[in-house]
């Protein structure tokens, strides 16, 4: 008799933590899955890119471990592969005689792909460069593009940016099988049914690209919104006076929308995350149909957040706000979940579930790794916190800058080597509108949550430590320890 859980994760790429509470966006599916599982309202990716999350996903580690900066399929990243030495998740699964599967977005690594970790491929976009996928081409452009690119001036259309010199770039808009998520997702309903009665236990990722930007929906899903109203606030205005001049810079260019455009850019945004709760119900729906559905570990996240408006911005990236960070995360394993229905507000990190999975099956990573197994939540265990705090490793993607951010759930530090450093008082302001880095008074927080900073550098090996003058440039220095 099978005894191991068969896994199915389901991965959306950009999408918001608080979509999932935020009951005027409609997630009939998901909703439904929280209501018999486990609900995480306080889990984040420890980068704002897809590529440093989703290694921290497969690996339990974080950027300075398993090496995975930035977005590797770009002609100018800073790194293209983990590091040699760094094993996955799925390796213990096969051991442990699992049959994995992956479909969709992999972006995890330029010289290997799923199936050099242990995964039989099925539709897999973002795949390593030897498999000619024309999605890592498109990240990556050359000059002859620009060669095309018509010097013309013309009136801005509808939810475009203009940005003279470069490709258009419209911000939402209609179109029936965005990223190409529906073929992902057939993929892997082909291959569930023929697991139905599988004796063998199986893993399955679903990687979606939705509902990543441009925010381009199926009409029929717009139109759910057509009568919503959407309500621009305190924290879509923020003017960022105290915050990095680079924040400002990229909010200048999407003050180019009309507020009419900002509603309608939300409402697309929402549309997008409806979509996906269908694709979701769908595989939910196969599943159903399974002899083992009971014993099936259903995980929803995602590999990072949408500022959506939020600060005038949208999309991620090196503004450290909540928004970009926020995420997902959902697990639905009827004989594995005690007393299921439960919200939990501890912090937890994207980096938590390798260890988990493998927990599950009594065996660990081999690795030093950050994450540590919610295997005690699934057991509704009365523990102390999992973190204490969370941390953030980035060192940009296309644009670089390093920078790293510790939190807790009363006080947010951001260390910004290129750009003023951010202090956000998250009980009194959760919005992240005041920077508090040169109040006198906050000096004491300040030093205690450097301190917390530099003991997670040391335990990652981060090498953000350099001394030189023009680069040691922290309030306070790993000397503190």
């Amino acid at each position: 008799m099978q005894t191991k859980p068969n896994i199915l994760v389901f991965m959306t790429d950009q999408q918001r933590g608080d979509s999932v509470s935020d009951t005027r966006i409609l997630m009939p599916n998901t909703r439904k899955l929280m209501a018999e599982g486990l609900a995480f309202t306080e889990s984040y990716c420890p980068a704002p890119h897809c590529c440093p999350s989703r290694a921290t996903f497969f690996t339990g580690q974080y950027p300075t471990q398993h090496g995975v900066w930035n977005n590797v399929c770009v002609q100018n990243t800073l790194s293209r592969r983990l590091n040699p030495e760094t094993e996955l998740f799925s390796h213990h699964l096969k051991e442990q005689g699992y049959q994995s599967f992956f479909a969709g977005k992999w972006h995890v690594c330029y010289d290997t792909g799923p199936e050099d970790h242990g995964f039989e491929e099925l539709y897999v976009t973002c795949n390593k460069e030897s498999k000619n996928d024309p999605s890592n081409k498109a990240m990556s452009p050359d000059w002859e593009m620009y060669k095309r690119i018509s010097s013309a001036a013309h009136k801005r259309k509808n939810g475009e940016i203009l940005r003279p010199g470069y490709p258009d770039y419209v911000h939402y808009g209609v179109t029936e099988n965005p990223f190409n998520d529906e073929d992902v997702v057939n993929s892997a309903l082909d291959k569930l049914k023929t697991l139905r009665q599988a004796d063998d236990p199986w893993m399955m990722y679903i990687g979606t690209l939705g509902p990543h930007d441009p925010y381009f929906v199926p009409q029929a899903f717009l139109d759910l919104y057509q009568d919503v109203e959407v309500e621009l606030t305190d924290i879509h205005h923020d003017s960022m006076d105290k915050q990095p001049a680079y924040n400002r810079k990229v909010r200048r260019l999407f003050d180019q929308l009309s507020i009419e455009e900002k509603k309608q850019a939300i409402k697309h945004y929402w549309a997008f995350c409806t979509y996906e709760d269908h694709l979701i119900g769908r595989v939910i729906d196969e599943l159903k149909q399974h002899d083992k559905f009971d014993n099936t570990l259903i995980l929803l996240t995602s590999d990072h957040g949408d500022y959506n408006g939020e600060h005038g911005l949208w999309c991620k990236g090196l503004p450290a706000y909540k928004g970009a960070y926020h995420i997902p995360t959902i697990v639905h394993w009827p004989v594995g979940i005690k007393q299921p229905g439960r919200t939990l507000s501890d912090l937890i990190s994207l980096a938590d579930i390798a260890p988990t999975f493998l927990d599950i099956l009594n065996c660990t990573m081999s690795q030093p790794i950050v994450g540590k197994s919610l295997l005690p939540y699934f057991n509704n265990e009365n523990i102390p916190p999992t973190h204490s705090y969370l941390h953030t490793q980035t060192n940009g993607n296309e644009i670089y800058g390093i920078q790293r951010t510790v939190f807790n759930k009363e006080w947010k530090l951001v260390f910004n080597t290129f750009d003023n450093d951010e202090l956000y008082d998250l009980t009194k302001d959760p919005d992240e509108l005041i920077n508090l880095i040169d109040d006198p008074d906050s000096i004491p927080i300040i030093k205690t949550l450097y301190q917390e900073l530099w003991r997670f550098a040391e335990k990652t090996n981060d090498s953000i430590i350099n001394p030189y003058i023009l680069v040691g440039l922290a309030k306070f220095g790993p000397g503190i320890l």
